[in-house]
């Protein structure tokens, strides 16, 4: 790997930085709808909790195959290929079309999953309730999702930042709208909060066509044929599949802890969720270092600048991982004082002041794999990936949660050191895959085969 420079750092940065605002604007509205939720009643609340779990796990194929745009769209871009950028804005249209209806047939059993898994009977209407309303907003999330992987790849993010900016607060208006009946609106509870959510997204998709419509235009008009292509498309969902079911595995394996503490009482269960939300909020960063350095390393291959894309694999490792010690020092450091910031409660202070020194052991080995995986995806290695984190979480991770949480007797913490073992294997894994793949010819990815088009 080669010693990046300070340009390196200072190009990553400023496509990192917007691009964890973006996630953390996104993730927002989720947490406003729960706020407002939370002063209708308990059962509101945990049914929109658990609708949003249940829409993230059914979105996740679908944005991993939209995610894909990153390696195609950078590494396009960075050979300056006009039609190569306009066949990846045209097929992940496409593909956002594809994904909203096995994502809208996978989120309606939501009432029968929640009551085999045994939720409170209460909770499970208002959840299908939510799941239902927000059902006729996949595609505009899927297409807004589309655009956000466009302008990323092609370094535009500011208009983003603003439409983002500007739906929470339209979130915020509806909710109080809907969920408590002003504005003329009926007070709608639950089924308010998901029509709030449904029109922001449909707000949100309308700015952004509107606002990108200028750097779009001439990669969508005139239309290519051959974007249409079934190879070229089974090609990207190819390389997109395996992002999406590594984000559900990793995923997944957070909520079948999640789950499990749910046997050892409903206080672990809330401060199991303390210590997770704070753990997601500082993820954001890694999160936008790994998704920008897919987007550079992605351009530095396409415009074969392969010691480029070394320096950036480099630079991008470096900085997620030192952000991720700071953050893990503050976490060792006050647990407790973070605690008691979400809950006055002294069994779920004392469940989070206990797992968030462990969130700060598995932020760095979280903050580590999180910036490799982009790094990879940035050349199209998608596939070996998913496998590392099936083994890592699914064959030691949870194993050991459930033998040190229940057959020892450990606890939250016993299932939380779990995690820590899975995140370490599968971070020590994949940056020794990154030096594995960076020490060989770093080639772009074919989608297209040559020939006549179609």
């Amino acid at each position: 790997m080669q010693r990046p420079t300070r340009a390196d750092f200072r190009s990553l940065l400023d496509l990192a930085v917007p691009l964890a605002a973006v996630q953390v604007g996104l993730m927002l509205m989720g947490v406003v709808d729960a706020a407002m939720l939370g002063r209708v009643s308990a059962d509101a609340l945990a049914a929109a909790s658990v609708a949003g779990v249940w829409f993230f796990a059914a979105s996740t194929i679908g944005m991993g195959c939209l995610t894909v745009l990153d390696p195609v769209i950078s590494q396009a871009y960075g050979a300056r290929d006009e039609i190569g950028m306009a066949r990846g804005v045209q097929r992940g249209i496409l593909i956002a079309i594809i994904v909203t209806v096995p994502t809208m047939l996978a989120m309606l059993p939501i009432e029968a999953v929640l009551r085999f898994t045994g939720q409170p009977a209460a909770v499970v209407p208002l959840a299908g309730q939510y799941i239902r309303t927000v059902l006729p907003s996949i595609l505009p999330y899927f297409a807004f999702m589309m655009i956000r992987e466009v302008l990323q790849s092609f370094g535009n993010l500011r208009a983003l930042l603003l439409i983002i900016g500007l739906a929470n607060l339209l979130n915020v208006v509806l909710n109080w709208a809907f969920i408590f009946g002003h504005l003329g609106a009926p007070a709608l509870g639950v089924t308010g909060a998901a029509l709030a959510t449904a029109i922001s997204r449909w707000a949100m998709l309308a700015a952004a066509l509107v606002a990108s419509w200028p750097v779009l235009k001439p990669y969508l008009i005139p239309w290519r044929p051959e974007s249409l292509s079934l190879g070229p498309l089974g090609r990207m969902f190819a390389l997109g599949l395996p992002i999406g079911f590594q984000i559900l595995f990793e995923y997944g394996v957070f909520g079948g802890v999640g789950l499990l503490m749910g046997r050892i009482g409903s206080h672990a269960v809330a401060g199991h969720q303390v210590a997770l939300n704070m753990a997601a909020i500082t993820f954001m960063v890694p999160f936008g270092i790994g998704t920008a350095a897919s987007v550079l390393v992605g351009r530095a291959v396409g415009g074969g600048r392969p010691d480029e894309a070394r320096r950036i694999s480099s630079a991008a490792l470096v900085v997620g991982v030192a952000f991720m010690t700071l953050t893990a020092s503050i976490f060792l450091g006050f647990p407790g004082v973070l605690a008691r910031a979400y809950s006055p409660d002294p069994a779920v202070l004392s469940v989070a002041a206990g797992l968030l020194p462990l969130a700060g052991l598995f932020q760095v080995f979280d903050g580590a794999q999180v910036v490799a995986v982009g790094v990879l995806r940035g050349i199209g290695d998608t596939r070996v990936p998913v496998l590392i984190n099936l083994a890592g979480y699914y064959v030691i991770g949870l194993p050991i949660s459930l033998w040190l949480g229940f057959h020892l007797g450990w606890g939250p913490r016993g299932l939380w050191w779990g995690l820590v073992a899975g995140l370490l294997v599968v971070a020590t894994i994949l940056v020794v895959r990154v030096r594995s793949q960076f020490r060989r010819s770093l080639d772009r990815l074919t989608i297209d085969r040559p020939g006549p088009p179609g």
